[in-house]
């Protein structure tokens, strides 16, 4: 907001013009200020979710050896990754997924799945999280599944 050079009306800066719900730049005698839910607090326009961190992992085909960069978020579990992954391999339910030689359950996060965001330790350190970012290794069943 701010503050009106010819009145004291506080006013919204606007420089591409007036949007839905934001008041004319002065006094007008038509416009309802009885607007109920403003359209940024009301849930029908929400899209999406915040995370509260993203960080990056590398899902590697242990048969193919294609490896797959994949920004997630904190909260998600290993099988909503599974499900963005399926664009890269559609068969991703036959495999097994592993870390550290572990076995990983896919209803759980990562860091459920003791895999630890180190972001903050490798900043510290001042060493690249480019280069220190976490593998998720896809093992082959071969139980003949179709997609």
């Amino acid at each position: 907001m701010v503050l009106g050079s010819v009145s004291p009306v506080l006013r919204y800066h606007t420089p591409r013009g007036r949007f839905l719900h934001v008041p004319p730049a002065g006094p007008c005698s038509d416009w309802d200020s009885d607007i109920g839910v403003p359209w940024w607090a009301d849930r029908r326009y929400e899209v999406g979710l915040l995370s509260a961190k993203t960080r990056w992992i590398r899902v590697v085909n242990t048969l193919t050896l294609q490896e797959q960069p994949l920004q997630v978020c904190s909260e998600e579990t290993l099988d909503e990754i599974l499900q963005r992954y399926l664009r890269y391999n559609c068969h991703a339910r036959s495999y097994t997924w592993k870390h550290g030689g572990v076995v990983l359950d896919m209803s759980r996060t990562l860091s459920d799945n003791d895999i630890p965001d180190q972001d903050g330790e490798l900043e510290q350190l001042r060493l690249d999280p480019d280069h220190y970012t976490p593998a998720i290794l896809l093992y082959f069943n071969d139980d003949l599944t179709e997609q």
